[in-house]
């Protein structure tokens, strides 16, 4: 009978260690089950860098393909200014006043193009782009196309819309305490001006081939702004 136990005894540890190699072969060599998700290291977020706003250089880069922004609201490194009106940027736009007789004028100068430009003039306000300059300096109604901006100009022909001095405006539009659009079309010998989706000069004309264009001041208060231009 004691033979017996001792049997018994040896058999039991065999099976009890028979029993823990299997379960740590278990927790060892088993497969990952199906679908098991493993956590992943935290991942420390750094906070964004502030974005500083486009300078007008950057900005005509992301412009609509071969417009060229000349002014969008941060510069006026597009433009040389003649005369001495004081030119302020304020929010998106450059405004002016006073009784000066002052211009910005483009450093590019351009031939074929076409050029959009939105502006707010006081009811009052005497103010024009210029465009196909013959000279920078000395900006006039007889050495470049004017495009007038002068509501209340007594002479009717040459009013908001007109070519000064070449084509009377072909639709009479009020422009005064609100913000309006030009669209100034020049290729070759022909200038169309469209005003609020209106056009009011369709022109044939080979005085002026090409040039800069110039913003002007002449008489109360004007602003610009979304100053554009795409080469034709």
């Amino acid at each position: 009978m004691k033979g017996l136990s001792i049997a018994a005894s040896i058999f039991s540890g065999l099976a009890l260690a028979a029993c823990q190699n299997a379960d740590d072969m278990s927790a060892e060599d088993s497969p990952p089950v199906a679908g098991a998700v493993e956590q992943a290291p935290p991942v420390t977020v750094s906070p964004a860098a502030a974005v500083e706003p486009l300078t007008t250089t950057q900005a005509s880069l992301l412009s609509e393909a071969n417009w060229v922004v000349l002014f969008a609201g941060h510069d006026l490194t597009s433009f040389d200014p003649v005369g001495d009106a004081q030119w302020n940027i304020i929010d998106d736009y450059v405004e002016a006043d006073g009784y000066t007789g002052s211009f910005l004028v483009s450093k590019g100068w351009y031939t074929d193009f076409r050029l959009q430009v939105e502006f707010w003039p006081s009811p009052e306000a005497n103010s024009g782009i210029f465009i196909r300059c013959d000279d920078p300096v000395a900006v006039s109604a007889t050495n470049c196309y004017e495009i007038n901006i002068f509501d209340q100009n007594e002479d009717p022909d040459n009013r908001t819309g007109a070519i000064v001095n070449r084509h009377p405006p072909m639709a009479t539009l009020e422009t005064g305490g609100k913000w309006n659009s030009y669209d100034i079309v020049a290729e070759g010998t022909h200038i169309v001006v469209t005003l609020n989706g209106t056009v009011t000069a369709d022109f044939e004309d080979d005085t002026h081939p090409s040039g800069p264009f110039a913003l002007q001041n002449n008489g109360g208060l004007i602003r610009f702004r979304a100053v554009q231009l795409r080469p034709l």
